[in-house]
């Protein structure tokens, strides 16, 4: 590769990954009003995707956020939807004795299962930038000690569905 295309590529990776970030954010947020108002994934994507995310060019936000990456955020709304009930069954056991999911903030239950998600299906993608995503995430919602809970049960499963990994 020539030095002008490495260089071009290594000036991509970071806007890709930005754009990733977003999507998971994005994820989240969908997820969180689906579960909230029982909308299905197609409309609340559908919603996102021309709505919510789209900035014009003089929009102040464009400096502040990058766009999500549509592919991403469509996988894990998806993803995450049709597998609600396998992604809740891992998650429980991974929880702190006294914890259950059902008693959790619905948003913290979307950011797990979310997260979940991921590390269960998404293995290009190393459980370690996975955790810190998701516990970013939790830190643009919550403070510290859900966050933390976050990294906790994200890293037991990553444990279970990436034996070996970490």
């Amino acid at each position: 590769m020539s030095k002008a295309r490495r260089s071009a590529a290594r000036r991509k990776r970071p806007n890709a990954a930005r754009r990733r970030s977003a999507a998971r954010l994005a994820a989240v947020q969908a997820l969180y009003e689906m579960d909230m108002v029982g909308a299905p994934a197609d409309a609340v994507l559908a919603e996102f995707m021309a709505k919510r995310w789209r900035f014009s060019a003089g929009d102040d936000r464009n400096r502040a956020m990058a766009e999500p990456n549509d592919t991403v955020l469509a996988d894990l709304v998806n993803g995450v939807s049709s597998g609600v009930a396998e992604l809740d069954a891992a998650i429980a056991p991974a929880l702190s004795s006294g914890l259950s999911l059902d008693r959790l903030e619905t948003l913290l239950r979307v950011v797990l299962r979310a997260g979940a998600y991921e590390l269960k299906t998404k293995r290009k993608v190393p459980a370690a930038v996975v955790i810190n995503e998701y516990v970013e995430v939790a830190n643009a919602f919550f403070d510290a000690k859900e966050a933390a809970l976050v990294n906790g049960v994200l890293d037991r499963l990553a444990r279970e569905f990436r034996a070996g990994e970490l």
